[in-house]
């Protein structure tokens, strides 16, 4: 079902548009949200995860959003859907430039071949992106800072096209397959940045002094493992799943239960404590 685009999304496009003098259609979503005032993962999900509902509302306002988008533009979406259609493996330039409608050399001149196109393509539909940027001005409470990293856990997961879920069923069946790869050399910039957000909380005393890989693995493992499932639940228990918004509340309230510092139990000999 198309999305239903709010008012100020399109106005908000077309006066980044005007003032980049490009075309709506050659303007980043990153762009978009910013002059909206949101996240670019809160921009994906109001808009079903593609930017085509964006610009049919552009044109429903009698405005142009411009040509065809640029090449670079035109193979990542072919190459995040053809991910999504037919696994990682499956996914060649040759493949891609056919999807895209371009030349092969266009594509090696852009992405410097397959690797340089894959890490775009996961820049474009993984969370890396919106994770980095939490990092650089996060909130002041630690519960927004939780829920704000599954939000965009949550967009990348449950947008189209499901690049990310493909990638994980990819790396599952065949551990040493190219998805392997593409997750080898991306996760390290997320687990910084969630390492960022998270050791600031430590060393203030919120949060307990665990590894910080474990305590990554803690909270991020359940939702992902609840998004990669979720399309098989909501067909076999309907009505009794959580929404999502639901899901990540109780998850951020789990997570944070379980890794809050304890306080020091009181010494039942300490006159104090004897009351």
């Amino acid at each position: 079902m198309a999305a239903e685009v709010d008012a100020q999304l399109v106005a908000a496009a077309v006066g980044v548009a005007q003032q980049r003098g490009q075309a709506v259609a050659d303007v980043p979503l990153t762009a978009i949200a910013k002059a909206a005032g949101i996240s670019r993962s809160t921009l994906l999900r109001r808009l079903n995860g593609t930017r085509a509902a964006l610009d049919e509302a552009i044109r429903a306002a009698g405005i142009d959003p411009g040509g065809r988008p640029p090449v670079r533009e035109r193979a990542i979406e072919a190459a995040g859907y053809l991910i999504s259609e037919r696994g990682l493996g499956a996914v060649t330039l040759d493949a891609v430039a056919e999807a895209a409608d371009c030349s092969l050399p266009s594509l090696h001149s852009i992405f410097q071949g397959r690797d340089g196109l894959l890490a775009a393509v996961f820049d474009r539909f993984s969370p890396v992106l919106d994770v980095e940027a939490l990092a650089m001005t996060p909130p002041d409470r630690i519960e927004d800072t939780i829920h704000e990293i599954y939000q965009a856990l949550i967009t990348a997961f449950g947008q189209e096209p499901r690049v990310m879920p493909a990638l994980f069923a990819d790396v599952l069946a065949r551990p040493t397959g190219p998805a392997r790869q593409v997750l080898e050399q991306a996760t390290p910039r997320m687990l910084h940045s969630i390492e960022r957000l998270l050791a600031a909380e430590m060393q203030a005393g919120r949060l307990r002094q665990l590894p910080l890989p474990l305590l990554i693995q803690l909270m991020i493992g359940p939702l992902v493992l609840h998004m990669l499932l979720r399309p098989v639940l909501e067909t076999s228990i309907g009505r009794q799943l959580p929404t999502v918004e639901e899901s990540c509340q109780v998850f951020t309230a789990a997570f944070l239960r379980s890794v809050a510092a304890q306080s020091p139990t009181p010494d039942a000999t300490h006159p104090s404590a004897q009351t």
